[in-house]
């Protein structure tokens, strides 16, 4: 899977319950349990539910609103 930079809905939380920080991230993919798996660096990551999730960047030819 191509790596998509992605922004989260107002007030989304990640897979333990807390608030994620309103910014741009690498889509890293989406696991098999359902989370997507977002990270801002090798460091920063979440899971979160990929319905709040929507592309800011897509490959050449590709329009995408939300995933």
């Amino acid at each position: 899977m191509d790596k998509h930079t992605v922004e989260i809905k107002p007030e989304t939380r990640n897979h333990k319950g807390f608030f994620v920080q309103e910014t741009s991230y690498k889509l890293m993919g989406i696991e098999d349990s359902g989370w997507a798996l977002i990270c801002i660096d090798e460091a920063t990551c979440h899971y979160v539910d990929p319905d709040n999730l929507t592309t800011i960047s897509t490959p050449v030819g590709l329009e995408v609103e939300a995933l």
